[in-house]
């Protein structure tokens, strides 16, 4: 069967105990000549709810994601055995859950376990009494477990190539960094003293920041310029951990709020270089890539294409 409409009747008509789902029984009630208006509002409620989900999240489960892609150069891990869900519609955990699965390609058997279902006794006799949803059964490595944020982690880890980071990350800086961008560049070299009188004492002092940095970048296969309080920072860190690939972490300073910046000599500096002011900043083999969401091409976009795990196998 293709289409909604023919499989809720297939179902409908194949196991649904007085030959109605609930969905049509409540459509019958909504429409029952007494008019119960009240009912009415709630049926149109309950529709328009189960489309906020959709649209608050637009995108999210709707294809593979680049961590999980055949086409990279890297083998993607994959189970020998489909995966067990536990889940029920109507909870955003259990939805976040299926999102990830859609998103690494992973085969996995849904096991519907909504109130008054029998799976339900199923789950309370395999967990020691529990009926919390979602819970994930991955046989292919003994594990089993409740939690969306806990199972997201595991299937990542377990899964995929890398974690990728926060979304909410990721929009914040598609949105901001441009705005930002011309702003850190005026700022960055008065911060760094540009507006003194003495150019040339401020010329001198860029020059041994901007040769300090070619030591360091082309001293370490992997450098990452950070501010230590950075969510974005951090973000690229993290990566990179989870990745396994050993770097050279340089704070300069807290943030590059003005008494909190602790070097905006060297952030001046790779401004001059790269024309980047913002951190994180990210070296492979002596050469910029970036940041963590843009650059050239960044961190994020070089795993996507493939290319990042070469770069530094290379910068060895």
């Amino acid at each position: 069967y293709v289409g909604s409409e023919d499989i809720l009747s297939y179902l409908d008509a194949t196991y649904a105990v007085d030959g109605s789902s609930g969905s049509s029984a409540a459509a019958a009630a909504a429409t029952s000549a007494d008019g119960d208006i009240k009912q009415q509002i709630i049926d149109s409620a309950l529709q328009v709810g189960s489309y906020l989900p959709g649209i608050l999240r637009a995108g999210r489960g709707a294809s593979v994601c680049p961590a999980a892609s055949a086409s990279s150069s890297v083998p993607v891990p994959r189970p020998t055995k489909p995966l067990i869900l536990y889940s029920y519609e109507g909870n955003q955990f259990c939805r976040l859950v299926r999102e990830v699965l859609t998103e690494l390609d992973l085969p996995y058997e849904l096991r519907n376990a909504g109130k008054g279902s029998p799976r339900r006794a199923e789950m309370a006799e395999m967990t020691g009494g529990s009926l919390q949803c979602p819970y994930l059964i991955d046989d292919n490595t003994g594990t089993a477990m409740f939690e969306s944020a806990d199972i997201i982690r595991y299937l990542y880890k377990t899964y995929a190539l890398w974690t990728p980071p926060a979304e909410l990350l990721e929009s914040a800086s598609a949105a901001v960094t441009p705005l930002l961008k011309p702003v850190y560049k005026v700022l960055a070299p008065l911060q760094a003293g540009s507006n003194r009188e003495d150019k040339s004492e401020y010329e001198a002092e860029i020059a041994k920041a901007t040769a300090e940095i070619e030591q360091e970048t082309n001293a370490n296969a992997v450098v990452v310029y950070v501010y230590e309080l950075s969510p974005f920072c951090t973000e690229a860190t993290d990566l990179l951990d989870n990745l396994a690939v050993s770097y050279k972490k340089i704070s300069l300073g807290k943030e590059w709020i003005p008494g909190l910046i602790q070097d905006p000599l060297k952030r001046a500096a790779l401004g001059e270089m790269t024309g980047q002011t913002s951190l994180p900043h990210v070296f492979v083999g002596g050469k910029s890539i970036g940041g963590i969401f843009s650059g050239t091409p960044g961190l994020v976009p070089a795993l996507e294409e493939g290319n990042l795990m070469n770069l530094i196998e290379e910068a060895k």
